[in-house]
């Protein structure tokens, strides 16, 4: 008798329920932004990739979504502050993902590593067919242990490239990938209930999945300048991957090698359930 697969779902939970687990993550989405990779902070760049290449050494399938296309792009075009219109947004882009991509691969190097680039826009994680090539795409580099390098595709984008925010991207891409972690790397080391800098702020450790977090007053994040993302963006992100099965650990790029080893650092968001295939 041949048996039909059913269509029912189960609901399962990610992999890594707490930060500890975190070194036996299969697979891991790490999201950097701008402000911690470019100016007076580009230095980081060699820290972060120390701490990827160790992950990537003891098996774990390592995906990067890092901002910072714009900001890498300026020098070259003789500018000093970020452009306001879209054409010269949009050639600093084009300048600066290939500057960016290259300073990845020159430290990656280091350690044998190859760097694949994925450019996305919004419509490509919508649209049926270029999702699931991009799907397939990204899996088949990590099968062959690459490392792909996502970013926003900021040289065509028109009203994402006005955020400059990648949050929400590497959320959709850990969802897309199924990940088991999504970590969100600012200059700040976790969320607090107001701006770190203002008194009375206290860090939040662990969010429970489905906390409204009424007790925080959202401010910014990160350093003022080549970033736009803030606290409340990376929440948003936060509650996206987590609603998908992926827990998410928020903290700061300077301690991502802490992160990556499961230490007690940053604020924890738990995951939901997740409905899956049986069959």
């Amino acid at each position: 008798m041949t048996v039909q697969p059913t269509t029912s779902t189960i609901p399962t939970l990610s992999p890594v329920s707490s930060r500890s687990d975190i070194p036996r993550a299969r697979r891991v989405v790490v999201k950097v932004g701008s402000s911690s990779i470019s100016g007076e902070n580009s230095g980081q760049v060699s820290s972060l990739v120390d701490a990827l290449a160790a992950a990537h050494a003891r098996g774990c399938e390592i995906v990067l979504v890092s901002s910072g296309a714009i900001a890498n792009g300026l020098p070259f075009l003789n500018l000093q502050d970020k452009p306001t219109d879209l054409a010269t947004k949009q050639a600093a882009a084009a300048v600066g993902q290939n500057v960016l991509v290259y300073r990845y691969q020159e430290s990656l190097g280091r350690y044998g590593i190859v760097a694949a680039q994925v450019l996305l826009t919004a419509g490509d994680l919508e649209a049926k067919v270029n999702r699931s090539n991009a799907r397939r795409a990204m899996q088949r580099l990590l099968e062959l242990r690459i490392l792909p390098i996502v970013n926003e595709n900021d040289t065509v984008a028109t009203a994402e490239i006005r955020f400059g925010d990648n949050d929400e991207l590497a959320a959709r891409v850990a969802k897309l990938l199924g990940a088991d972690v999504l970590v969100l790397l600012s200059d700040v080391d976790s969320l607090y209930t107001k701006p770190p800098w203002l008194e009375g702020s206290e860090r939040i450790v662990d969010v429970p999945f489905g906390d409204p977090l009424a007790q925080v007053e959202f401010g910014g994040i990160g350093a003022a300048g080549v970033g736009t993302g803030g606290a409340r963006t990376k929440v948003d992100a936060a509650r996206l991957a987590a609603g998908a099965g992926t827990p998410v650990l928020l903290t700061s790029t300077a301690q991502v090698r802490d992160a990556l080893e499961g230490a007690p650092v940053g604020t924890w968001f738990h995951a939901g359930l997740t409905e899956q295939p049986v069959g």
